[in-house]
């Protein structure tokens, strides 16, 4: 199956994330691509990615994982979803200048969240791996989530329901952990 480029323009050009701000100035400029059941972006940090000499800060590390992690409900589930956990391991030092492919695929998914598994490759290396949950927010949860209204571009990957975003059963519960 060939892979399908995820438009960087969704949520408008001048849309202020970090990770896929096209026009953030100081962001990651990531770019998605969605390859059958998984979500893929490729990411060459450069100098000023670093923490150690030479090696990526962790914290970049995990936004580009985070961010991998919402493309992934964006581009399977065509939601808009708020990072609400994160399980992570480091397992190899990032390099400055070699290219990392991440992957992201949803492992498990209730009506309202959704947990998916995020892997980073660098020269053939896993250098990341981990587990995301997203809550999928109504318009009025993003809106209390965001502190005011959601941008126009956003209100269409809004999960549908005007209820509040508690879960809607014990087992939503304990499936979101």
């Amino acid at each position: 199956m060939a892979r399908v480029r995820l438009d960087p323009n969704l949520f408008g050009p001048d849309q202020p994330c970090f990770g896929c701000g096209p026009r953030h100035p100081t962001g990651l400029h990531l770019e998605f691509e969605r390859d059958g059941d998984e979500v893929v972006t490729t990411f060459v940090p450069g100098e000023l990615h670093q923490g150690p000499p030479g090696v990526m800060h962790g914290g970049l590390v995990l936004a580009l994982a985070d961010e991998l992690g919402a493309w992934t409900v964006v581009g399977l589930k065509e939601k808009f979803g708020f990072t609400a956990a994160v399980e992570a391991r480091l397992k190899a030092p990032v390099r400055v200048g070699a290219p990392i492919e991440g992957r992201g695929r949803i492992v498990h998914e209730t009506s309202r969240t959704v947990r998916v598994e995020v892997r980073m490759v660098q020269s053939e290396v896993e250098v990341f791996g981990g587990e995301l949950t997203f809550l999928l927010p109504d318009l009025r949860g993003a809106e209390k989530i965001l502190g005011g209204p959601v941008p126009e571009p956003l209100q269409r990957f809004a999960r549908s329901g005007s209820r509040s975003n508690a879960p809607d059963s014990e087992s939503d519960q304990r499936n979101s952990r």
